[in-house]
Order: C-alpha cells, then structure tokens, then sequence
C-alpha cells in the first residue's frame, strides 16, 4: 500500500490472537502498522509482532526492492512493535536504531542489548535528515507507555502517532466503524492518560497534518478534524454522545428488573440513547466505553458481603484507574436485610474529580415494589433534567 509517492505500509494482519494485551477480545484480529519511507536515506517505522517477522520483512525487502534501510525508528517498545527489532538488526548490520533514550533503556531489559554502538537517540524537536524528508520527533511520554516518540515528516504532512489514534481491528476486518472500535481502544488501553494525550495533542496543533499513520487500525488521511476531535473529547474526559448508560449486576432478576424499568422509562421521556451493560456477561471493556462515552451514568447493584456484588467492583476499579470524571452518578442498590451497596459504590469513587450524584438513589428491598418503582421513576426525572 503506497501512503505518498515516498511512504509505504509494510504492516500485518493478524487474525489469529484472541485477546489484546492478554484481555481485550479481538473478534475482527489485529494490523500491526509498520511503514517505510524510501528517500536518499531510508527510514523503516517500527517492526511487528513476533509471530508475524517473517511476513513483515517479506513486506519491507519488496519495498525496499533491492535497497539497504539506514534507519530503523522505533516509536514504542511494546512487545507488538518492537518483537522484530534484533531480527532487523542482525540482517541489515549498516543501520542505526533511532529512539528516546527510556526506549533504549527498555530495549535492554527486553532484549539483552540497547545496541550502543549503533543507537541515535532523538528528543523533542529533534529531526533526522533523509533526502527531501525531514522527519520531527515529537515527545510523548505516557502515550501510553514513558518511552513513546512520534514522527512528524516535513515534506509529507505525515503524523507517525505511535499507538494515538488506533483501533482494534485488522485492516482486512469486516469493521468499518471507526469510533467503535477506536473508543473501546482508547479508554481500555490509553484512557488513564488524560493529561498526557492533551499535552500531545497541543503539540501536533502545531502541525500541519495530511495523514496519521497509527501503529494499529487504518491510515487516516480524509477528515481529520473527526478523529482530531474525538481524541480531544476522549482526553478532556468529556461527553462524546448525550445519553445515559445503566450498568448493573443481578443474582436473581430484581436489579436487572429494575434497569430495565429505568432504561424504559427514560426512553418513554425521550432521552436520546440509553446503553445498558450487564456486567456479569457483556465485554467489560465495552462497558467501560460507554461510561465514558456518555454524560450520565447509573450503577445498579445488589449489596453483597456488605459490599457490592463483585462484577460491579471490578467495574468501578476499572473506571477510576482511568481517572473517571466530569460525570452525573445515579445508583440503585438491593438488599434483603442490609442495604449497603450505595455506601460501597461512592466509597469506591471517592477518588474521581467532578462527580455530581442524583439527589434520588433507588433502593430495592429484595424486590420491586409501588416505592422503589417511585423511586425508578424519580430518578429517571432527574437524569432527563
């Protein structure tokens, strides 16, 4: 695939992983991105997975078509992206590795050397010159691991943006809904870091951007303005979509009851989406989307060993190690003889900025009944405010 007259794509598909970074489900595979760019100097982009070396340096030797890489940039360690880097080193032994020096540091914990007599270690605002490409690194550590560089080529408006802006997905899936599959990447895997994609995303303002090739999922040259700002909504912690997500647990029916009755009656009021997640069987992960994709969120739960079941437990950690904010709480708690969920479930979210909670908590004892229906109807009210 030709990117621009001088850039190729040299990356993979892989269709035979089933979870990502051993939990995220994959049912469309993985394209782990690699590119070239073939000048007077040539730069090869980051590598590949382990498994799939020798297709990707099948797919480099054919761009390549007889020409020798001087460089090989490596924008990120993760195992992914960087598996074949001694492999490329060993059969083109001319070429430097360029990279931030954490990278090189990680580079030896992972593969026993940081090649230190071949090793061009690049900063902020650095550049390397290939010919008529004149390629600008840009810093950004945490994006999402601390080693992480981008790559800014001059002459092509080209942003190399590491893994910011991929999607789970090979190139050759059936998915063609890019936000889906890019949101659910986001908040699973770079969601904690707010701050530092904001900081990034300053950075690359600055920039005259025509293309972003991702580390995963398409190259993105047509509307940018999109991805640009979905990005900056993601990282700001804001509301991508007006709408209320109900997630809950439930042993014997009376919670998921009581979801459902609340997701009928703000449907029946007109709210614009309601999502509900059973968090026992859905993918967690996108239960997570959708907390983050919406404005307003309700927790329904059973108290359990006077706590929370264990489902909503796991789904609370999982937003607040992602910095979960700027959001309308409401809840609805059951319990036969103790009602204590809700004091679990705001002790569990202590930590989050810029929480407003309902002034109406449904409270169920063992089943519904003519007050907690009230309650239901209360609590939709005020979410449709």
């Amino acid at each position: 695939m030709n990117i621009t007259n001088d850039i190729r794509y040299i990356g993979v598909n892989d269709h035979e992983i089933d979870l990502f970074e051993g939990m995220y489900i994959v049912p469309e595979g993985m394209a782990y991105n690699s590119y070239v760019i073939l000048d007077e100097k040539i730069a090869v982009m980051d590598s590949v997975d382990a498994k799939f070396g020798e297709e990707w340096l099948k797919n480099l030797e054919a761009a390549l078509n007889g020409r020798t890489p001087d460089y090989l940039i490596v924008q990120h360690m993760e195992p992914d992206h960087s598996a074949n880097i001694t492999v490329f080193m060993e059969k083109y032994p001319a070429a430097k590795m360029v990279a931030s020096v954490k990278a090189f540091q990680i580079l030896a914990q992972f593969y026993g050397t940081d090649y230190a007599d071949r090793r061009i270690v690049v900063k902020e605002k650095d550049t390397l010159e290939l010919g008529t490409h004149t390629l600008q690194f840009v810093g950004a550590p945490f994006v999402h691991w601390p080693e992480v560089i981008m790559t800014y080529d001059q002459k092509d408006k080209v942003l190399f943006s590491a893994d910011a802006f991929g999607k789970f997905g090979a190139l050759d899936s059936e998915e063609d809904d890019w936000a889906c599959e890019a949101r659910r990447y986001y908040f699973g895997i770079v969601g904690k870091y707010g701050a530092q994609v904001q900081a990034v995303l300053k950075k690359t303002a600055a920039l005259d951007i025509a293309v972003i090739c991702p580390l995963h999922g398409p190259v993105l040259s047509e509307n940018l303005s999109y991805y640009l700002d979905l990005y900056n909504t993601w990282s700001a912690y804001g509301t991508e979509t007006e709408g209320v997500v109900i997630c809950y647990t439930s042993v014997y029916g009376h919670t998921k009851e009581a979801a459902e009755l609340l997701a009928a009656e703000l449907e029946a009021a007109g709210c614009p989406k309601v999502a509900v997640n059973d968090l026992a069987r859905c993918d967690m992960a996108e239960a997570v989307e959708d907390a983050f994709r919406y404005g307003r969120i309700v927790l329904a739960t059973t108290t359990y060993n006077a706590g929370m079941f264990p489902f909503m437990e796991t789904f609370i950690h999982a937003l607040t190690e992602r910095n979960f904010q700027n959001r309308l709480v409401g809840m609805i708690e059951n319990g036969s003889w103790a009602l204590q969920a809700e004091k679990a479930m705001r002790a569990a979210l202590e930590g989050c900025k810029n929480l407003t909670y309902t002034d109406t908590t449904v409270q169920i004892k063992s089943a519904l009944n003519d007050d907690s229906r009230a309650q239901i109807k209360a609590l939709a009210a005020e979410l449709m405010k």
